[in-house]
């Protein structure tokens, strides 16, 4: 198959469904194969009427070590080795402020956000490390708009956000030259980010979201999944990216520079 991934082998933690799915849907459209780390059988069985063989899906948890390393192992199986690892998996903390989270609940809230935020990342880089290593290949993580900017969600969110921007810079600093890591950081996005076990709450189906984000954003809508893959497949190919690592790319519409110069429809 030709494209900009042939040959390559990827793993996508969370890539069931949202920004994660894209990036598997993507990757696969530009020749790669793929395993992913999904939660759930139904999300499994879609990647596989999707993709057949392309994808080989591992249901479990990206908090546990050890559904980590049987994700890693699927792919080396099947492919014969990892050359692109996405860490991408999160949950959302729909803008809870600090005062109002009880104190009892802070150190659960605090596990529900951080472990599968940023724990779940770091045992995914680990798990990869050896594989990674020996096909010198990269790590792409997802960060969000909300690693460089406050109001994005709630303290806890935000923060989390905050520390994979230093993971990366961290990561890239110590796994050179062996292996590249970078990130996408999307913005606004039409997706089901939801909050902790049990919570059905998903953002984008939260009132007025998409009028929020389209009157927030300088290019002025709310952005789909879709928008944000093929930046991970430049940053996966060592033909485009070989000299690029610790580069955080943002795809959040223009937010650095929000605040005004946009004609708005309503002005016209």
């Amino acid at each position: 198959m030709s494209g900009r991934l042939a040959g390559y082998a990827a793993l996508v933690t969370g890539g069931g469904k949202g920004i994660g799915r894209a990036v598997v849907d993507r990757f696969v459209a530009e020749g790669a194969r793929v395993g992913v780390l999904v939660r759930t059988e139904a999300d499994a069985q879609a990647l596989s009427d999707a993709h057949g063989d392309r994808v080989v899906a591992t249901i479990g948890d990206v908090r546990s070590w050890s559904d980590n390393c049987r994700a890693v192992e699927a792919v080396v199986d099947a492919f014969g080795g990892l050359d692109v690892l996405v860490p991408n998996a999160g949950v959302y903390d729909f803008s809870d402020r600090f005062e109002d989270i009880p104190g009892a609940e802070l150190e659960r809230r605090y596990h529900e956000i951080f472990d599968v935020n940023v724990k779940g990342y770091l045992l995914a880089v680990r798990a990869g490390l050896d594989a990674l290593r020996a096909a010198r290949g990269s790590v792409i993580f997802t960060l969000s708009s909300s690693s460089f900017y406050a109001g994005g969600g709630g303290v806890l969110y935000v923060s989390s956000k905050h520390a994979l921007a230093g993971t990366v810079r961290q990561l890239a600093f110590e796994l050179a030259p062996d292996i590249r890591v970078n990130a996408v950081a999307p913005g606004g996005t039409r997706t089901g980010l939801g909050g902790g076990q049990g919570d059905g709450r998903a953002l984008a189906d939260l009132p007025r979201f998409e009028e929020m984000v389209a009157k927030t954003v300088p290019l002025g809508f709310l952005s789909e999944p879709e928008d944000h893959a093929g930046l991970y497949v430049t940053l996966a190919s060592r033909t485009e990216s070989r000299f690029v690592t610790a580069e955080i790319i943002r795809s959040d519409g223009g937010l650095d520079v929000r605040g005004g110069g946009r004609r708005r429809k309503e002005q016209q």
